[in-house]
């Protein structure tokens, strides 16, 4: 769809940007690599657009299917006209970019100056700090990055979560925030949908409790013929659909509502934070247990997918698009079954989230790390022992916090020739530039903005909608669903955040976890496929005895020990 245009506004381009002198936090010279002493740059030199032109080199990575140099994308473009610097890049393709990055990071010699975005867990970031692949960024972030300041300094939690034992920051973070505390879009991840249109068809309402939703997906398979026949629905009829152990898509939100109502919110590292701050492995709680009996239940009945246990993405999208399900999970509908974005915003299509299930108790516990909303420490960028000169590299990253680049760089940009834009140029209330969305109209949010964007370092704050962008139609929806929905049903007092652990901490937690991950993992699906009896329970609690519960349980608890209220705390 051709989307309205309007004349793009010139940014600034011949602007050049005022250096400030510091932002505070320091740095430390001691641990954590071989940092190398910060060659002092007059700030003058750096004013943007250069007087003469300068190179830097990159790696990066972009989504199959879509342009493969970076410099051919509108974003890179107007940047290099802005600033008078030039990327030499190195591009991966995304779904190479796991198999390569550690290969090309093992070869110091042949590394570009910088990698971004870098994707890096922090297990990745202490270990290149060690091993002096990466340099330590605080001085030059205080020293030229006034828009990463700011940020900073509106928000110095982030600050804080970039920061290493030592007082090092190793990485430029990727921020996104979209609502705060328990209305924060991340709080709840595989939200489950039902298909109303089924529900309106067979006279059912929209089911409370965890009896209640059974018997829905009871309907739904005893009136499989009239439901193909109704719907025209070619192919057999699926109750419920999920994958297993496959994150945003997995069923485990179901089970909020048994025992203790705790759930498994965080499906990788399994623990959650009673009200009295003490470190729960989900696994071994009355409601774990219970709600995969639960699950064992419908299943026997044929009433989970009887491929939730091994289906791919590709397939779970395949059938739904079909029009084969009764209930699905997922970040956003939209990804799994046809709807309209009008139709979600309007509430008129044929999926509605469904409201938390009723069993012994009431609740949702948010994802950890949610109330600090999205925070990633090593998606953004790292500049490499390489850099010849971290001061400009450094300076050119800041351009991307800008408040009206940040949202450029992650949803994508205005005024481009070809057939659609995310954004076009207008001006907030007080006549200002902003950012307004487009409408997407049909096409895919993930598709149409993996065509533009570019990641990498950025920061969106809540602050920002209104001023400088807008809110994108798909998250304000869902925003909407979470404060309408499932924050009246979130009773948990705390969440586990967003730490910067040792490395020692980090590197014990990995190895830790790998057992137990797969250990819970294991006794899940086994669970709700053959059974979860007394015999089944009694040899999970032995086994992850035996792979050291109580030392990986320890570690995370040193460090909600060590945090204030108002980390683990939306209130």
């Amino acid at each position: 769809m051709k989307h309205k245009r309007v004349l793009a506004l010139v940014l600034a381009a011949a602007m050049s940007v005022t250096l400030l002198a510091g932002c505070g936090g320091g740095s430390s010279s001691s641990g954590g690599g071989a940092a190398a002493p910060v060659e002092d740059v007059d700030p003058a030199s750096l004013a943007f657009p250069l007087a003469e032109k300068a190179e830097i080199s990159g790696l990066t990575r972009y989504a199959a299917g879509t342009e493969a140099e970076p410099n051919n994308r509108t974003i890179y473009k107007r940047l290099e006209e802005k600033t008078n610097v030039h990327v030499n890049w190195k591009s991966i393709q995304g779904d190479q970019w796991s198999d390569k990055i550690a290969l090309e990071m093992s070869n110091i010699k042949t590394l570009p100056e910088f990698i971004s975005p870098a994707g890096l867990s922090d297990t990745d970031i202490l270990k290149y700090a060690k091993q002096g692949v990466i340099i330590p960024l605080e001085d030059y972030i205080d020293k030229y990055m006034p828009n990463l300041c700011k940020v900073f300094e509106q928000a110095p939690e982030y600050r804080d979560m970039c920061t290493d034992e030592n007082g090092h920051i190793w990485t430029l973070p990727w921020i996104e925030q979209l609502g705060v505390g328990k209305t924060a879009i991340q709080t709840i991840g595989n939200m489950p949908f039902i298909n109303v249109a089924w529900l309106n068809f067979l006279g059912l309402e929209m089911p409370k409790t965890t009896d209640e939703f059974e018997q829905v997906l009871i309907a739904f398979r005893d009136n499989a013929d009239a439901l193909k026949k109704e719907f025209n629905i070619d192919g057999d009829i699926v109750p419920m659909s999920c994958i297993i152990s496959g994150g945003n898509e997995d069923c485990t939100v179901l089970c909020n509502g048994f025992g203790e109502g705790y759930g498994d919110p965080d499906p990788g590292r399994h623990i959650v934070i009673d009200d009295n701050k003490k470190v729960v492995c989900t696994a071994t709680t009355e409601g774990w247990r219970k709600g995969v009996e639960w699950l064992h239940k419908l299943y026997t009945e044929n009433l989970i997918d009887p491929d939730a246990f091994t289906q791919e993405w590709s397939t779970y999208v395949a059938k739904g698009k079909s029009g084969r399900f009764g209930v699905c999970f997922s970040w956003d509908v939209a990804n799994i079954v046809n709807i309209s974005m009008d139709d979600i915003i309007n509430n008129t299509g044929d999926w509605q989230p469904m409201p938390m299930l009723k069993a012994d108790v009431l609740n949702l516990t948010p994802q950890n790390g949610s109330f600090t909303s999205g925070f990633d420490r090593g998606r953004g960028a790292v500049l490499t022992a390489n850099a010849k000169n971290p001061a400009l590299i450094c300076a050119w990253f800041d351009q991307m916090y800008d408040p009206i680049q940040s949202p450029q760089n992650n949803w994508g940009t205005y005024g481009e020739d070809d057939e659609f834009d995310i954004f076009e140029m207008g001006t907030n209330d007080k006549g200002e530039p902003m950012l307004q969305h487009a409408p997407l109209g049909d096409a895919s949010p993930v598709e149409v903005r993996e065509a533009e964007m570019v990641d990498g370092p950025l920061a969106v704050l809540d602050s920002y909608y209104g001023v400088y962008v807008t809110c994108p139609d798909d998250a304000l929806y869902r925003l909407n669903w979470i404060k309408d929905i499932y924050t009246p049903d979130m009773h948990t007092k705390y969440v586990f955040p967003n730490v910067f652990m040792s490395a020692e901490d980090t590197k014990n937690l990995s190895n830790l976890n790998a057992d137990i991950d797969k250990c819970i993992k294991t006794a899940r699906a086994n669970g709700i496929m053959n059974g979860f009896g007394d015999a089944e329970w009694n040899q999970l609690q032995s086994d992850l005895q035996g792979y050291k519960l109580d030392e990986y349980l320890a570690i995370f608890q040193k460090y909600v020990d060590a945090a204030s209220d108002s980390a683990l705390s939306a209130d």
